[in-house]
């Protein structure tokens, strides 16, 4: 049997109406290319095994036991793909027409770029950020914390987004997000699969960083389009969820700034959550949406249980 052009790997967890649906875009987003499909069931309780094996009979699922998160689920599929080019997609995305294709010619056209991501949209079409610069310490230090809660305007976020180039025009990029991303096989063979350290979230910015490191471009295509519904997995389990977002975030740190940095982030972020545990208290001694508030604070305790290691 003749190898495919394009291997599609799609890991997922609890998600499967938006598998499906994002299954029956494939056909249409690769325009002619050969393809192959596997999808990495993350121990779903939904269904999801059967209703791929029902209304997608060639593709290929494996199904594991218990959830061994994104990273290493992606590792499985990379393992056993037989395409020229490695398609990374989220389940809660729906690939528009030609994107895989277009994607699959930004590369061949561009023989130094390693790694490829479309222009992901959220499914009212407004424009979802998709393209980064690497984060320095300040951007691990305030992105995504009560910082930028608080001053959102600081220009350290609009560096890390790209915020001051256009989105509408290819352009290389330091990464981009893991949601939908093209990689070429020869990419994989030189610098190995994601790095199982991350559970999930900076599994992507590390391996466009190894790539880079190993003489690889990592680009940005916004020819090509994605709708991404975004985090329909992770949104389940909201205290892990923040747990495995900002530990990955400190092995980030350790991994490229050192091992007291990452300790002095752990530290900041811990603080961080102290102060958002107590701003939730407050309003709920007061009355408000306490359900909510009980919510949050269970979440943010569990965040310091852990201690983010």
């Amino acid at each position: 049997m003749a190898s495919p052009v394009v291997s599609i790997l799609i890991v997922s967890w609890n998600v499967r109406d938006y598998l499906l649906r994002c299954l029956a875009s494939l056909a249409a987003g690769a325009d002619g290319l050969s393809y192959e499909v596997i999808v990495v069931d993350n121990a779903s309780r939904d269904g999801t095994v059967a209703a791929v094996q029902a209304q997608f009979p060639a593709v290929r699922v494996m199904a594991n036991a218990t959830n061994r998160g994104f990273t290493a689920g992606n590792n499985q599929a990379l393992a056993v793909a037989r395409g020229a080019f490695f398609f990374l997609l989220n389940p809660d995305t729906e690939v528009q027409p030609d994107a895989i294709a277009e994607l699959h010619r930004f590369l061949v056209a561009h023989p130094d770029v390693g790694i490829v991501g479309p222009r992901l949209l959220y499914p009212d079409g407004s424009l979802q950020s998709s393209r980064r610069r690497f984060p320095t310490l300040a951007t691990l230090f305030t992105e995504s914390t009560v910082v930028q809660e608080y001053l959102p305007g600081l220009a350290v976020f609009r560096r890390y987004t790209l915020a001051d180039v256009s989105p509408d025009r290819p352009q290389p990029v330091d990464w981009v997000v893991g949601a939908a991303m093209l990689v070429r096989r020869e990419v994989y063979e030189q610098i190995g699969g994601l790095d199982e350290g991350f559970f999930m979230y900076a599994e992507e910015m590390d391996w466009c960083r190894r790539a880079q490191a190993a003489g690889w471009k990592v680009a940005y295509d916004p020819a090509a389009v994605v709708i991404h519904h975004e985090a329909r997995s992770s949104e389940q389990v909201a205290a892990a969820r923040l747990i495995y977002f900002f530990g990955s975030r400190v092995r980030y740190a350790r991994k490229y700034f050192g091992a007291g940095w990452a300790e002095a982030l752990r530290l900041w972020l811990l603080v961080t959550f102290v102060w958002q545990w107590l701003r939730e208290a407050g309003k709920w001694l007061v009355g408000h949406k306490r359900s909510l508030r009980a919510a949050r604070m269970a979440a943010y305790a569990q965040v310091l249980r852990s201690g983010l290691r």
